[in-house]
């Protein structure tokens, strides 16, 4: 090989080599965000302060199924949890997003869910994350001509939540 081949290989070497790191408030990293000291995780039905009644169940049974798939904590009753996530529905609103034209009929309507939440370390009683006015939005489309439920809506704001919660108990960066 080549001098000036050697030289660009070890460039290039030592260049993807610092940008990684162990851990991942200091850069790039393979190492989980995830909080290692964590195991397990109670997730009590949230609270519901509104007037949408069973949206607690659904959004509490998402957020259990997202932890589930994408982190390494197994969800346990909350007297053998070392972690306990609390959280309470705040709002669900609905938001015209399109109108037809002649008529002034909604087309296309969005659903808001606004919940807050925190995750309580069972061991020292502190929170390890807390969020308030934390908001998903999807629309749907009660429109004639496609006449989608408002659950559609509010189901895909309930996945974009779970999603969005479970990112949000990443260790802190």
């Amino acid at each position: 090989m080549s001098r000036a081949a050697v030289i660009a290989l070890v460039l290039v070497a030592c260049a993807v080599a610092g940008a990684c790191s162990s851990d991942p408030r200091s850069g790039y990293a393979f190492a989980t965000t995830h909080d290692p000291h964590v195991r397990t995780i109670a997730v009590p039905i949230f609270e519901n302060r509104t007037f949408s009644t069973g949206m607690e169940a659904r959004l509490t049974e998402a957020v259990v199924k997202e932890i589930q798939r994408t982190t390494p904590w197994r969800i346990v009753r909350s007297g053998e949890a070392a972690t306990t996530l609390r959280g309470a529905i705040t709002g669900s609103d609905l938001e015209s997003v399109t109108r037809q034209r002649a008529t002034g009929l909604v087309q296309e309507q969005g659903v808001r869910i606004t919940v807050e939440f925190e995750w309580i370390d069972n061991r020292t009683g502190q929170p390890l994350v807390s969020r308030r006015n934390f908001s998903a939005l999807a629309t749907f489309v009660p429109h004639r001509g496609v006449q989608e439920r408002l659950e559609v809506g509010q189901n895909e704001a309930i996945r974009e939540l779970s999603r969005d919660i479970v990112a949000e108990l990443r260790a802190n960066w």
